[in-house]
């Protein structure tokens, strides 16, 4: 959510803002019906300051016995005139509202200009890239050939975009989710946390799903939403709170399974993992100072690449640009992962600053020490990582010419030292 205050000061500033978005000029409309809201609430306010005059009126003309219905007329009307003037200032007020909910965040200054993920910047590339003595096969054909990787009983389950695993690699990625929250918790300092993987509609509109996103996400019928994230339930522990600053950061992680309606993805990565409408993922969420937030976001994608780097797996760092930064993000670094069997870099973790965005939605403050300061807290949120993309980059990076998967070292001890995993 945006400012109004901010935007009244600089209306060309935000203007500019959206145009790096893509969008069109929204200002004027916006302060017209700022305008709109504030006049009406003059008005209102005029009203009863007459209402309340007339009333000392009414008590005066009584105990002096003279006529008090044209007085009393007056006060009907302005009854009426009040309850107007606040039932049009609410209306503006939710329009307002409405149209702000719509717009995205403002970008940060280091985010660099372009309309695609053509235009991200790759910022390092870290770890070798197995030159492999046979032709690498992509993780569907390794995990159907070892026959634990179940596409046919999955799509005879649930349809198309759900995989069932089985033996060795449902332990596998079992193995990866404990790995990484291990990590998180013991040398990250994030805490545990188990959250609802169903919430309300408030809970998705503080993270800004809701209501641009409504198409992506899956709900029930007694008007609750499957989580798309953890970070959803995770943010919004501290929706309408007030947290001392003395207690900031807040630092939390989560492995849940995420659920994603993929409803603009027709056509796109259909066979295997890769775009699943039920996953795995451990997700990390700071709640921080607004002087902390930048540093923070740092800490946490170096956070997200420690997993990265303990598994071996070849990575890039990728600095998104305008058009490709998500809606409550004003500055995103992408984690990519090596797939030798596509032979490209995919996506494996986003970790975003949203700045004061989220908190506007949410009315999540920080008080200082001095006990009377007032701020919104910064959000930020990192995939740490996506638990099936992490087990497809481990499938594709580790295996074998005779089908075999060399379990990765840090994670045989969650394999009951099992080294390498064979057909069945």
């Amino acid at each position: 959510m945006h400012d109004i205050k901010a935007i009244r000061e600089n209306p060309e500033a935000f203007d500019k803002a959206m145009a790096r978005r893509g969008l069109p000029n929204r200002s004027a409309e916006i302060l017209a019906l700022d305008s709109e809201r504030r006049s009406h609430v003059v008005n209102q306010q005029q009203f009863e300051t007459e209402r309340n005059a007339i009333s000392k009126q009414i008590g005066e003309a009584k105990r002096a016995g003279r006529d008090t219905s044209a007085i009393e007329a007056r006060g009907i009307e302005l009854r009426d005139s009040i309850a107007a003037a606040k039932a049009f200032a609410e209306g503006a007020e939710a329009t307002l509202h409405a149209l702000l909910a719509e717009l995205p965040n403002l970008l940060d200054a280091e985010t660099p200009e372009g309309r695609d993920e053509a235009n991200n910047v790759a910022q390092n590339h870290v770890g070798a890239i197995k030159d492999f003595a046979f032709t690498p096969k992509q993780h569907f054909e390794i995990g159907e050939a070892l026959g634990l990787m179940d596409f046919s009983n999955a799509a005879k389950l649930a349809g198309s975009r759900f995989t069932v695993l089985k033996g060795a690699l449902a332990r596998l990625e079992r193995a990866l989710g404990q790995f990484m929250l291990d990590l998180h918790t013991a040398a990250h300092g994030y805490s545990e946390t188990v959250v609802p993987l169903l919430v309300n509609e408030s809970t998705l509109f503080g993270t800004g799903q809701l209501p641009k996103f409504a198409e992506d996400l899956f709900k029930t019928t007694d008007g609750r939403w499957l989580i798309p994230t953890a970070e959803v339930p995770l943010t919004n522990l501290v929706a309408g709170d007030i947290v001392p600053a003395a207690g900031l950061p807040i630092r939390l992680t989560a492995l849940t399974p995420c659920f994603r309606s993929e409803a603009g993805s027709a056509g796109r990565d259909v066979r295997g993992m890769l775009r699943q409408h039920q996953f795995t993922k451990v997700e990390m969420v700071s709640i921080t100072h607004p002087n902390e937030s930048d540093a923070e976001h740092e800490r946490m994608t170096r956070c997200a690449e420690t997993v990265l780097e303990k598994l071996e797996l070849p990575y890039r760092r990728m600095l998104l640009c305008a058009g490709d930064t998500g809606f409550s993000a004003a500055k995103t670094y992408d984690l990519e992962v090596w797939l030798p069997g596509q032979g490209t870099y995919r996506e494996i973790s986003s970790c975003s600053n949203t700045r004061a965005f989220q908190a506007r939605r949410m009315n999540a403050r920080y008080r200082e020490a001095d006990g009377k300061t007032l701020g919104f807290v910064h959000t930020l949120n990192g995939s740490g990582v996506a638990v099936g993309r992490a087990l497809i980059a481990v499938l594709e990076n580790y295996q074998n010419a005779d089908g075999s998967v060399t379990v990765p070292e840090v994670l045989r001890p969650y394999m009951g030292g099992l080294e390498v995993i064979t057909p069945v």
